[in-house]
């Protein structure tokens, strides 16, 4: 595997004995009984289809790549992916990929593991101050615009919309949220846009679509910034009698990201319209791929790579890439000048699931 802009480290004098150390064929890593590098894998969550999805990945990219992998499941907590950063060091990673929910919380654990010099890779979700190494994500800023041309466009510039936002304290939820909105100023101002925070909680968006629904029946369209929300906005939706085909002039549109098979299989039956996929299997391949690259003492610059994507640099020693996350609907047309795939695409992840 390779990427463009790729450069071995300057090697000093001085380090010169620890890189062929680490790139010798008879060396044997801290921790590790295979003689293989030993990295940590923090699972931020296992209770959405999505990570679930990640989770099950994440091994079989961790073999392909020769890395010996011990993980922890945080369950969304930056307490205790404090504590399980803490298992990592005791247990003596040569690097770390996590995703933390909380990106401003997490600074402290990154100047640890700075401190300690273990490399750390972000999945998803990018730290708010601190370094990592690199930072593998797709544009949730992209994720944002594409929801909000789909909507645009299939409304005609009229009516009003809601929108169910993970949460604040996330980068992810204030680049959607952002980009949503600047969106649908710029270039849809006659849609009203009814934002409701719901902390990725899909109880707490089932709720508050049922409020807004019931104060403004005539909202035809809706952007779930993940599939969290999926279950409970079908089943308000239901429960308003809403819940009708796309030819169907009671039609809500419902826009979702993330990519799940269960998200193509409703956009398929004509439940929602559209989504933005977000690659779970190549989330989990770059994660380790790039903690292989540290611990080979690999260094990148910006710029496009060889796997469809483009390196960024966000600030002063902060790269990432960013992942291709395409918008996927029924038809593959495209809306708002965004391009899109049919949901039955074999290119997309969540139809290669075993």
């Amino acid at each position: 595997m390779r990427v463009r802009h790729a450069l071995c480290s300057a090697v000093t004098a001085l380090s010169a004995l620890a890189l062929l150390s680490a790139c010798g064929s008879g060396s044997t890593s801290a921790g590790s009984s295979s003689g293989a590098p030993l990295v940590g894998v923090d699972y931020p969550r296992s209770d959405t289809d999505f990570w679930n999805s990640y989770i099950k990945y994440t091994p079989q990219s961790a073999k392909e790549l020769g890395l010996e992998l011990k993980t922890t499941n945080s369950q969304n907590d930056v307490a205790k992916l404090t504590a399980n950063a803490q298992t990592f060091i005791s247990q003596g990673v040569k690097g770390v990929a996590m995703a933390p929910q909380d990106t401003a919380a997490i600074a402290p654990t990154l100047a640890q593991m700075e401190a300690k010099h273990i490399p750390v890779v972000t999945v998803d979700t990018r730290p708010d101050t601190g370094k990592v190494y690199m930072v593998v994500r797709a544009d949730n800023r992209a994720y944002g615009e594409k929801a909000c041309q789909f909507l645009g466009a299939k409304l005609g510039g009229k009516g009003k919309v809601a929108m169910l936002q993970g949460d604040l304290s996330s980068i992810n939820g204030r680049d959607r949220t952002e980009a949503f909105n600047a969106c649908m100023k710029k270039n849809y101002p006659g849609i009203k846009v009814f934002g409701e925070a719901t902390n990725w909680d899909g109880a707490v968006a089932a709720q508050k679509l049922q409020t807004d629904l019931t104060a403004n029946p005539d909202i035809k369209g809706i952007y779930m910034q993940s599939s969290f929300a999926l279950s409970g906005t079908l089943q308000v939706l239901k429960q308003k009698g809403l819940l009708a085909g796309p030819k169907d002039e009671k039609h809500v549109f419902v826009v979702s990201n993330d990519g799940i098979p269960e998200e193509l299989k409703d956009i398929a039956a004509g439940q929602i319209d559209a989504t933005v996929s977000q690659p779970a299997d190549l989330y989990a391949k770059y994660a380790l791929y790039y903690l292989k690259a540290a611990i080979d003492g690999k260094t990148f610059k910006p710029g496009k790579t060889d796997h469809d994507s483009t390196i960024i640099q966000v600030r002063d020693g902060l790269l990432e890439d960013q992942l291709s996350a395409p918008l996927v609907t029924a038809d593959g047309g495209t809306y708002g000048g965004v391009p899109s795939l049919k949901s039955d695409d074999k290119s997309l992840w969540g139809n290669n699931l075993g």
